[in-house]
Protein backbone atom coordinates (compact mmCIF):
# COMPACT_ATOMS: atom_id res chain seq x y z
CA UNK A 1 0.00 0.00 0.00
CA UNK A 2 1.19 3.34 -0.47
CA UNK A 3 2.60 5.28 2.06
CA UNK A 4 1.02 8.87 2.53
CA UNK A 5 4.19 10.88 1.65
CA UNK A 6 4.70 9.00 -1.20
CA UNK A 7 1.34 9.50 -2.02
CA UNK A 8 1.33 13.57 -1.60
CA UNK A 9 4.90 13.89 -3.07
CA UNK A 10 3.46 12.02 -6.45
CA UNK A 11 0.65 13.96 -6.36
CA UNK A 12 2.18 17.11 -6.21
CA UNK A 13 4.74 16.34 -8.91
CA UNK A 14 1.61 15.20 -11.62
CA UNK A 15 0.68 18.33 -10.88
CA UNK A 16 3.77 20.23 -11.82
CA UNK A 17 3.73 18.33 -14.56
CA UNK A 18 0.09 18.74 -15.57
CA UNK A 19 1.10 22.68 -15.25
CA UNK A 20 3.85 22.28 -17.25
CA UNK A 21 2.20 20.45 -19.94
CA UNK A 22 -0.91 23.32 -19.87
CA UNK A 23 2.58 26.11 -20.88
CA UNK A 24 3.47 23.89 -23.19
CA UNK A 25 0.03 23.94 -24.87
CA UNK A 26 -0.31 27.32 -24.68
CA UNK A 27 3.02 27.64 -26.90
CA UNK A 28 1.95 25.99 -29.11
CA UNK A 29 -1.67 27.68 -29.18
CA UNK A 30 0.14 30.92 -29.46
CA UNK A 31 2.39 29.80 -31.91
CA UNK A 32 -0.27 28.58 -34.64
CA UNK A 33 -2.04 32.43 -34.02
CA UNK A 34 1.07 34.26 -34.58
CA UNK A 35 2.39 31.95 -37.67
CA UNK A 36 -0.96 32.08 -39.28
CA UNK A 37 -1.88 35.73 -38.30
CA UNK A 38 1.48 37.14 -39.57
CA UNK A 39 1.89 39.05 -42.18
CA UNK A 40 4.38 37.75 -44.54
CA UNK A 41 4.74 41.39 -46.05
CA UNK A 42 6.06 42.62 -42.82
CA UNK A 43 7.90 39.45 -41.83
CA UNK A 44 9.80 40.11 -45.12
CA UNK A 45 10.52 43.67 -44.13
CA UNK A 46 11.77 42.56 -40.67
CA UNK A 47 13.69 40.12 -42.37
CA UNK A 48 15.39 42.48 -44.65
CA UNK A 49 16.29 44.79 -41.70
CA UNK A 50 18.36 41.79 -40.13
CA UNK A 51 15.28 39.72 -38.00
CA UNK A 52 16.83 36.01 -37.94
CA UNK A 53 13.26 35.57 -36.38
CA UNK A 54 11.34 37.34 -38.90
CA UNK A 55 13.33 35.19 -41.15
CA UNK A 56 13.07 31.83 -39.94
CA UNK A 57 9.15 32.10 -39.65
CA UNK A 58 9.15 33.21 -43.20
CA UNK A 59 10.86 29.41 -43.82
CA UNK A 60 8.59 28.61 -41.47
CA UNK A 61 5.07 29.66 -42.95
CA UNK A 62 5.97 28.32 -46.64
CA UNK A 63 4.52 25.46 -45.64
CA UNK A 64 1.27 26.32 -43.70
CA UNK A 65 -0.41 23.02 -44.15
CA UNK A 66 3.19 21.21 -42.24
CA UNK A 67 3.04 24.37 -40.34
CA UNK A 68 -0.51 23.38 -38.90
CA UNK A 69 -0.31 20.06 -38.78
CA UNK A 70 2.61 19.95 -36.66
CA UNK A 71 1.28 22.43 -34.45
CA UNK A 72 -1.79 20.42 -33.72
CA UNK A 73 0.01 17.55 -33.59
CA UNK A 74 2.03 18.53 -30.54
CA UNK A 75 -1.07 20.42 -29.27
CA UNK A 76 -3.39 17.43 -28.91
CA UNK A 77 -0.50 15.26 -27.73
CA UNK A 78 -0.07 17.87 -24.83
CA UNK A 79 -3.37 18.07 -24.08
CA UNK A 80 -4.23 14.69 -23.99
CA UNK A 81 -1.51 14.13 -22.19
CA UNK A 82 -2.24 17.10 -19.22
CA UNK A 83 -6.14 15.48 -19.52
CA UNK A 84 -4.97 11.87 -18.53
CA UNK A 85 -2.58 13.03 -15.66
CA UNK A 86 -5.20 14.93 -14.29
CA UNK A 87 -7.78 12.21 -14.94
CA UNK A 88 -5.37 9.60 -12.83
CA UNK A 89 -5.02 12.22 -10.32
CA UNK A 90 -8.40 13.23 -9.39
CA UNK A 91 -9.63 9.82 -9.55
CA UNK A 92 -7.57 9.14 -6.74
CA UNK A 93 -8.58 11.82 -4.59
CA UNK A 94 -12.30 12.04 -5.53
CA UNK A 95 -12.98 8.14 -6.31
CA UNK A 96 -15.22 7.61 -9.05
CA UNK A 97 -16.37 11.50 -9.30
CA UNK A 98 -12.65 12.26 -10.09
CA UNK A 99 -13.47 12.28 -13.70
CA UNK A 100 -16.18 14.69 -13.65
CA UNK A 101 -13.69 16.91 -11.65
CA UNK A 102 -11.36 15.83 -14.21
CA UNK A 103 -13.19 17.28 -17.33
CA UNK A 104 -14.29 20.98 -15.41
CA UNK A 105 -11.41 21.37 -14.15
CA UNK A 106 -9.35 20.81 -17.57
CA UNK A 107 -11.86 21.49 -19.93
CA UNK A 108 -11.47 25.28 -17.93
CA UNK A 109 -7.61 25.40 -17.81
CA UNK A 110 -7.24 24.66 -21.71
CA UNK A 111 -9.71 27.08 -22.95
CA UNK A 112 -8.39 30.34 -20.83
CA UNK A 113 -4.79 29.15 -20.25
CA UNK A 114 -4.16 27.21 -23.00
CA UNK A 115 -6.51 28.75 -25.85
CA UNK A 116 -7.84 32.16 -25.19
CA UNK A 117 -5.34 33.47 -23.59
CA UNK A 118 -2.16 33.29 -25.99
CA UNK A 119 -4.28 33.38 -28.99
CA UNK A 120 -5.35 36.74 -27.32
CA UNK A 121 -1.88 37.81 -26.56
CA UNK A 122 -0.45 36.10 -30.10
CA UNK A 123 -3.28 37.94 -32.07
CA UNK A 124 -2.27 41.39 -31.01
CA UNK A 125 1.47 41.34 -32.23
CA UNK A 126 1.86 38.65 -34.39
CA UNK A 127 4.83 39.40 -36.35
CA UNK A 128 6.68 39.98 -32.76
CA UNK A 129 5.23 37.00 -31.61
CA UNK A 130 5.94 34.61 -34.66
CA UNK A 131 9.80 35.89 -34.88
CA UNK A 132 9.99 34.63 -31.38
CA UNK A 133 8.47 31.39 -32.00
CA UNK A 134 9.40 30.38 -35.50
CA UNK A 135 13.12 28.91 -34.35
CA UNK A 136 11.16 26.29 -31.40
CA UNK A 137 8.37 25.65 -33.63
CA UNK A 138 10.96 24.63 -36.50
CA UNK A 139 12.31 22.06 -34.61
CA UNK A 140 8.70 20.67 -33.88
CA UNK A 141 8.12 20.76 -37.27
CA UNK A 142 11.59 19.03 -38.04
CA UNK A 143 10.34 16.02 -34.96
CA UNK A 144 6.86 15.62 -36.21
CA UNK A 145 7.43 16.09 -40.20
CA UNK A 146 7.58 11.94 -40.23
CA UNK A 147 3.93 11.91 -39.05
CA UNK A 148 2.93 14.83 -40.31
CA UNK A 149 3.33 13.44 -43.99
CA UNK A 150 2.22 10.43 -43.40
CA UNK A 151 -1.00 11.92 -41.81
CA UNK A 152 -1.30 14.56 -44.83
CA UNK A 153 -1.12 11.34 -47.23
CA UNK A 154 -3.43 9.59 -45.37
CA UNK A 155 -5.93 13.15 -45.09
CA UNK A 156 -5.27 13.13 -49.09
CA UNK A 157 -6.27 8.91 -49.28
CA UNK A 158 -9.55 9.15 -47.59
CA UNK A 159 -11.12 12.36 -49.25
CA UNK A 160 -10.10 10.91 -52.44
CA UNK A 161 -12.28 8.27 -52.05
CA UNK A 162 -15.37 10.68 -51.53
CA UNK A 163 -14.79 12.16 -54.77
CA UNK A 164 -12.40 15.30 -52.95
CA UNK A 165 -9.10 16.39 -54.99
CA UNK A 166 -6.74 18.20 -52.71
CA UNK A 167 -3.86 19.72 -54.83
CA UNK A 168 -0.84 20.25 -52.40
CA UNK A 169 0.45 23.74 -54.24
CA UNK A 170 -2.96 25.15 -54.18
CA UNK A 171 -3.42 28.52 -52.00
CA UNK A 172 -6.42 29.56 -49.83
CA UNK A 173 -6.29 32.65 -51.68
CA UNK A 174 -4.01 34.29 -54.47
CA UNK A 175 -1.88 37.44 -53.16
CA UNK A 176 -3.75 40.11 -55.08
CA UNK A 177 -7.04 38.11 -54.54
CA UNK A 178 -6.01 38.99 -49.99
CA UNK A 179 -4.78 42.66 -51.01
CA UNK A 180 -8.06 43.50 -52.64
CA UNK A 181 -9.83 42.01 -49.67
CA UNK A 182 -7.80 43.75 -47.53
CA UNK A 183 -8.16 47.12 -49.39
CA UNK A 184 -12.23 46.80 -49.86
CA UNK A 185 -12.32 45.71 -46.19
CA UNK A 186 -10.24 49.25 -45.27
CA UNK A 187 -12.02 50.89 -47.46
CA UNK A 188 -15.53 49.95 -45.66
CA UNK A 189 -14.21 50.48 -41.92
CA UNK A 190 -13.12 53.81 -42.90
CA UNK A 191 -9.34 52.88 -43.08
CA UNK A 192 -8.50 53.35 -46.84
CA UNK A 193 -9.57 56.47 -48.79
CA UNK A 194 -11.73 55.52 -52.12
CA UNK A 195 -9.03 57.21 -54.03
CA UNK A 196 -6.10 54.78 -52.52
CA UNK A 197 -7.73 52.23 -52.60
CA UNK A 198 -8.40 52.60 -56.66
CA UNK A 199 -4.80 53.02 -57.58
CA UNK A 200 -3.82 50.32 -55.91
CA UNK A 201 -6.10 47.53 -57.26
CA UNK A 202 -5.80 49.37 -60.84
CA UNK A 203 -2.16 48.83 -60.54
CA UNK A 204 -3.08 45.03 -59.72
CA UNK A 205 -5.30 45.02 -62.19
CA UNK A 206 -3.16 45.69 -65.52
CA UNK A 207 -2.27 42.05 -65.71
CA UNK A 208 -5.23 40.89 -66.44
CA UNK A 209 -6.69 43.55 -68.59
CA UNK A 210 -5.91 44.20 -72.06
CA UNK A 211 -5.24 47.01 -74.34
CA UNK A 212 -8.49 46.62 -76.37
CA UNK A 213 -10.44 47.44 -73.39
CA UNK A 214 -8.72 51.00 -72.69
CA UNK A 215 -8.00 51.54 -76.46
CA UNK A 216 -9.46 54.62 -78.40
CA UNK A 217 -11.88 53.56 -81.45
CA UNK A 218 -10.60 54.18 -84.52
CA UNK A 219 -13.55 55.67 -85.64
CA UNK A 220 -12.62 58.63 -82.63
CA UNK A 221 -8.92 58.56 -83.77
CA UNK A 222 -7.40 61.84 -85.18
CA UNK A 223 -5.73 61.71 -88.49
CA UNK A 224 -3.80 63.13 -91.04
CA UNK A 225 -3.70 62.26 -95.07
CA UNK A 226 -0.04 62.59 -95.54
CA UNK A 227 -1.01 63.44 -99.31
CA UNK A 228 -2.06 67.26 -98.17
CA UNK A 229 0.38 70.35 -98.58
CA UNK A 230 2.57 70.79 -95.75
CA UNK A 231 0.51 74.04 -95.23
CA UNK A 232 -2.15 72.53 -94.53
CA UNK A 233 -0.73 69.78 -92.59
CA UNK A 234 0.81 72.35 -90.59
CA UNK A 235 -2.47 73.79 -89.86
CA UNK A 236 -4.47 70.94 -88.86
CA UNK A 237 -1.74 70.05 -86.28
CA UNK A 238 -1.64 73.53 -84.63
CA UNK A 239 -5.55 73.09 -84.56
CA UNK A 240 -5.26 69.80 -82.81
CA UNK A 241 -5.24 69.09 -79.37
CA UNK A 242 -2.49 66.11 -79.24
CA UNK A 243 1.10 66.13 -80.18
CA UNK A 244 1.05 63.00 -81.96
CA UNK A 245 -1.03 62.34 -84.92
CA UNK A 246 -1.21 59.48 -87.17
CA UNK A 247 -0.78 60.01 -91.13
CA UNK A 248 -2.22 58.07 -93.99
CA UNK A 249 -2.15 56.71 -97.14
CA UNK A 250 -4.81 55.77 -100.10
CA UNK A 251 -7.07 55.09 -97.11
CA UNK A 252 -7.19 56.08 -93.33
CA UNK A 253 -6.94 52.69 -91.98
CA UNK A 254 -3.67 52.47 -94.29
CA UNK A 255 -1.30 54.05 -91.29
CA UNK A 256 2.14 55.08 -92.83
CA UNK A 257 3.92 57.19 -90.19
CA UNK A 258 3.25 58.99 -86.99
CA UNK A 259 3.89 62.75 -86.81
CA UNK A 260 5.32 64.58 -83.82
CA UNK A 261 4.19 68.44 -83.62
CA UNK A 262 7.90 69.41 -82.65
CA UNK A 263 9.63 67.02 -85.56
CA UNK A 264 7.71 69.09 -87.94
CA UNK A 265 8.24 72.73 -86.38
CA UNK A 266 11.92 72.03 -85.64
CA UNK A 267 12.19 71.27 -89.57
CA UNK A 268 9.78 74.01 -90.76
CA UNK A 269 12.36 76.62 -88.78
CA UNK A 270 15.20 75.12 -89.85
CA UNK A 271 13.64 76.03 -93.58
CA UNK A 272 12.85 79.64 -92.43
CA UNK A 273 15.40 82.36 -94.18
CA UNK A 274 16.98 85.25 -92.04
CA UNK A 275 14.03 87.01 -92.23
CA UNK A 276 11.99 84.67 -90.36
CA UNK A 277 9.88 83.08 -93.86
CA UNK A 278 9.59 80.31 -95.57
CA UNK A 279 10.59 80.00 -98.97
CA UNK A 280 7.60 78.24 -101.14
CA UNK A 281 9.06 76.02 -103.31
CA UNK A 282 11.28 74.41 -100.24
CA UNK A 283 7.67 74.04 -98.57
CA UNK A 284 6.51 72.61 -101.42
CA UNK A 285 9.08 70.31 -101.86
CA UNK A 286 8.59 69.39 -98.29
CA UNK A 287 8.35 65.33 -97.81
CA UNK A 288 6.17 65.21 -94.51
CA UNK A 289 7.74 61.43 -94.26
CA UNK A 290 11.23 62.90 -93.86
CA UNK A 291 9.76 63.82 -90.57
CA UNK A 292 7.11 60.85 -89.20
CA UNK A 293 7.96 58.51 -86.91
CA UNK A 294 7.66 54.62 -88.03
CA UNK A 295 3.97 53.46 -86.70
CA UNK A 296 4.25 51.07 -83.80
CA UNK A 297 1.73 48.47 -84.30
CA UNK A 298 0.64 45.98 -81.18
CA UNK A 299 -1.79 43.43 -80.97
CA UNK A 300 -5.17 43.87 -79.45
CA UNK A 301 -4.87 41.37 -76.60
CA UNK A 302 -1.91 42.64 -75.29
CA UNK A 303 -1.80 42.98 -71.54
CA UNK A 304 -1.79 46.45 -70.03
CA UNK A 305 1.02 45.38 -67.98
CA UNK A 306 3.17 44.18 -70.94
CA UNK A 307 2.34 47.31 -72.63
CA UNK A 308 3.42 49.56 -70.45
CA UNK A 309 7.21 47.57 -69.49
CA UNK A 310 7.42 47.43 -73.80
CA UNK A 311 6.53 51.15 -73.61
CA UNK A 312 9.08 52.32 -71.10
CA UNK A 313 11.46 49.91 -72.86
CA UNK A 314 11.30 51.46 -76.33
CA UNK A 315 10.84 54.96 -74.72
CA UNK A 316 7.51 55.82 -77.06
CA UNK A 317 4.21 56.75 -75.64
CA UNK A 318 2.21 55.87 -78.48
CA UNK A 319 1.34 52.62 -80.07
CA UNK A 320 -1.24 51.75 -82.81
CA UNK A 321 -3.48 48.58 -81.87
CA UNK A 322 -4.74 46.25 -84.68
CA UNK A 323 -6.84 42.96 -84.57
CA UNK A 324 -5.47 39.28 -85.40
CA UNK A 325 -5.83 40.44 -89.32
CA UNK A 326 -3.75 43.87 -88.87
CA UNK A 327 -6.48 45.95 -89.64
CA UNK A 328 -6.67 49.02 -87.25
CA UNK A 329 -8.45 48.93 -84.29
CA UNK A 330 -7.54 51.85 -82.18
CA UNK A 331 -4.73 53.44 -80.76
CA UNK A 332 -3.09 53.59 -76.92
CA UNK A 333 -1.02 55.61 -74.90
CA UNK A 334 1.24 55.05 -72.26
CA UNK A 335 -1.14 58.13 -70.36
CA UNK A 336 -3.93 55.89 -70.65
CA UNK A 337 -2.41 53.32 -68.62
CA UNK A 338 -1.46 55.64 -66.01
CA UNK A 339 -5.18 56.61 -66.27
CA UNK A 340 -6.49 53.14 -65.29
CA UNK A 341 -3.96 53.57 -61.89
CA UNK A 342 -4.58 57.12 -61.00
CA UNK A 343 -7.56 58.14 -62.74
CA UNK A 344 -8.67 60.66 -65.73
CA UNK A 345 -5.41 62.76 -66.19
CA UNK A 346 -6.29 66.69 -67.80
CA UNK A 347 -4.10 68.87 -69.33
CA UNK A 348 -4.67 72.35 -70.44
CA UNK A 349 -5.95 71.59 -73.95
CA UNK A 350 -8.21 69.02 -72.45
CA UNK A 351 -12.30 70.22 -73.08
CA UNK A 352 -13.48 70.38 -69.39
CA UNK A 353 -16.82 70.80 -71.19
CA UNK A 354 -16.94 67.07 -72.65
CA UNK A 355 -17.68 65.89 -69.33
CA UNK A 356 -18.74 61.98 -69.56
CA UNK A 357 -20.82 61.89 -66.00
CA UNK A 358 -22.95 64.10 -65.10
CA UNK A 359 -25.28 64.22 -61.88
CA UNK A 360 -28.93 65.12 -62.50
CA UNK A 361 -31.24 66.54 -59.48
CA UNK A 362 -33.58 63.52 -59.18
CA UNK A 363 -30.38 61.58 -58.61
CA UNK A 364 -29.76 59.99 -61.65
CA UNK A 365 -26.22 60.09 -63.68
CA UNK A 366 -26.44 61.02 -67.37
CA UNK A 367 -23.42 58.82 -69.15
CA UNK A 368 -21.92 59.15 -72.57
CA UNK A 369 -22.12 55.71 -73.89
CA UNK A 370 -18.51 55.79 -74.94
CA UNK A 371 -17.83 55.69 -70.99
CA UNK A 372 -15.98 52.00 -70.06
CA UNK A 373 -17.90 50.61 -67.52
CA UNK A 374 -14.61 50.31 -65.18
CA UNK A 375 -14.08 54.53 -65.21
CA UNK A 376 -18.11 54.28 -64.36
CA UNK A 377 -17.97 51.86 -61.49
CA UNK A 378 -14.82 54.10 -59.92
CA UNK A 379 -16.52 56.87 -59.96
CA UNK A 380 -19.59 56.08 -58.06
CA UNK A 381 -18.30 53.17 -56.14
CA UNK A 382 -20.69 50.79 -57.95
CA UNK A 383 -19.82 46.86 -59.22
CA UNK A 384 -21.42 46.77 -62.98
CA UNK A 385 -20.04 43.66 -64.44
CA UNK A 386 -17.17 44.41 -67.45
CA UNK A 387 -17.16 41.05 -68.66
CA UNK A 388 -19.18 41.15 -71.66
CA UNK A 389 -18.65 44.55 -72.47
CA UNK A 390 -16.38 47.15 -71.64
CA UNK A 391 -18.54 50.44 -72.53
CA UNK A 392 -21.61 51.04 -70.51
CA UNK A 393 -23.08 51.19 -74.03
CA UNK A 394 -21.70 47.84 -75.01
CA UNK A 395 -23.36 46.50 -71.72
CA UNK A 396 -26.98 47.83 -72.55
CA UNK A 397 -26.85 46.11 -76.23
CA UNK A 398 -25.44 43.21 -74.46
CA UNK A 399 -28.22 42.44 -72.03
CA UNK A 400 -30.86 43.95 -74.24
CA UNK A 401 -29.54 41.84 -76.93
CA UNK A 402 -30.73 44.42 -79.43
CA UNK A 403 -29.99 47.83 -80.66
CA UNK A 404 -32.31 49.96 -78.62
CA UNK A 405 -33.81 53.47 -79.73
CA UNK A 406 -34.38 56.56 -77.90
CA UNK A 407 -36.49 56.41 -74.87
CA UNK A 408 -36.52 52.69 -73.84
CA UNK A 409 -35.55 51.54 -70.45
CA UNK A 410 -34.32 48.64 -68.91
CA UNK A 411 -33.54 46.89 -66.13
CA UNK A 412 -30.62 44.75 -64.71
CA UNK A 413 -27.99 44.37 -62.30
CA UNK A 414 -29.38 46.20 -60.20
CA UNK A 415 -29.71 49.46 -62.23
CA UNK A 416 -32.11 50.95 -64.52
CA UNK A 417 -30.58 52.04 -68.01
CA UNK A 418 -32.52 54.71 -70.07
CA UNK A 419 -31.39 55.92 -73.56
CA UNK A 420 -31.01 59.27 -73.94
CA UNK A 421 -29.92 60.00 -77.02
CA UNK A 422 -28.65 58.21 -79.99
CA UNK A 423 -26.34 58.68 -83.43
CA UNK A 424 -26.82 56.15 -85.68
CA UNK A 425 -26.74 52.89 -84.40
CA UNK A 426 -24.72 54.12 -81.36
CA UNK A 427 -26.09 54.94 -78.09
CA UNK A 428 -24.80 58.17 -77.29
CA UNK A 429 -26.15 59.11 -73.69
CA UNK A 430 -27.70 57.11 -71.53
CA UNK A 431 -29.07 58.05 -67.92
CA UNK A 432 -28.60 55.68 -65.31
CA UNK A 433 -30.34 55.33 -61.83
CA UNK A 434 -30.04 52.56 -58.85
CA UNK A 435 -32.97 50.37 -58.20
Amino acid sequence: MTSPSTLDAAFWITAAVIVVLLVISAFFSGSETALTAASRGKLRAAADRGSKGARTALNVTEDNERLIGSVLLGNNVVNILATSLATALLTRAFGHNGVAVATLAMTILVLIFAEVLPKTYAITSPETVAARVAAPIRIVILLFSPLVGAVRWFVRGVLWVFGVRADPDSHILAVREEIAGALQLGHSEGIVEKEDRDRILGALDLSERMVEEIMLHRSNIEMIDAGLPVAEILSHVLDSAHTRIPLWKGEPENIVGVLHAKDLLRALHRMMRDDGAVSQTELAGFDIMSVAMEPYFIPEYTTLDDQMRQFLKRKTHFALVVDEYGALEGLITLEDILEEIVGEISDEHDNDEEETIERTEDGAYLVDGGMTIRDLNRACDWQLPDDEANTIAGLVIHEAQMIPVKGQVFSFHGFRFEVVETEANRLARLKIRPL
